[in-house]
């Protein structure tokens, strides 16, 4: 005689348990991410352009094996390009904060160049900056392989104010801006120079008269 069998719910216990069982091991690996990214940094921030960190260094300062960082990187230079990544995201969470605070779209083209100059206005955020910038020299993979670069991923908050300004082909203008202002923000690390108000006056100037040529009679 068959047995009866009653179906069970598609959300039963097992199902819970195991995705309770997923959800702990994603916290512990964004976990073990988040550590190597800041280990990363400091040991970079450490060795400045000196000599490149090894993946040994950059796990001890983590305090994780070397099978965890292969767990989520296949070598060095992915994490130096997630280093670029993760830095490149957080400096447009500050720029979109502080654009938000300007009216206009002159105003908000100011603030951005601000605040991408003020990578180079404190020293220990220079000398960070300096050394990741100097170790992404040699990546030749990942993130900085090709779009979206970092300065790709700034331009992206001068579209809009440059649109509201006239510009004809926002997407090229705003990508020429956004390189020529990261461009000059590594002089200023490279030198060792602290960007003045004059610094964000003239950037500021020349990204907006090259609008204004655009659309001059």
């Amino acid at each position: 005689m068959k047995e009866n069998t009653i179906p069970l719910p598609r959300n039963d216990v097992a199902d819970r348990i195991a995705q309770r069982s997923l959800e702990s091991r994603e916290a512990q690996y964004a976990t073990e991410v988040r550590a190597l990214l800041d280990a990363a940094r400091a040991v970079m921030r450490s060795c400045g352009t000196a000599s490149r960190p090894r993946v040994a260094d950059i796990v001890a300062a983590a305090g994780l094996s070397n099978e965890a960082f292969y767990r989520h990187f296949r070598s060095k230079d992915a994490l130096v390009a997630a280093i670029m990544e993760d830095g490149a995201e957080r400096l447009c969470g500050y720029l979109a904060h502080q654009m938000a605070k300007e009216p206009t779209p002159e105003g908000k083209v100011r603030r951005w160049v601000e605040g991408v100059l003020s990578q180079a206005m404190d020293d220990d955020t220079a000398a960070t900056t300096l050394a990741v910038m100097w170790n992404a020299s040699s990546v030749a993979e990942g993130f900085l392989a090709g779009p979206p670069s970092a300065a790709g991923m700034l331009a992206t908050l001068l579209q809009a104010p440059y649109a509201e300004l006239g510009s004809e082909n926002p997407d090229l203008d705003t990508s020429l801006a956004a390189h020529a202002t990261v461009g000059r923000l590594a002089d200023h690390l490279w030198r060792r120079e602290r960007p003045t108000a004059a610094d964000v006056d003239h950037i500021t100037r020349f990204l907006l008269r090259t609008v204004d040529q655009e659309v001059g009679p």
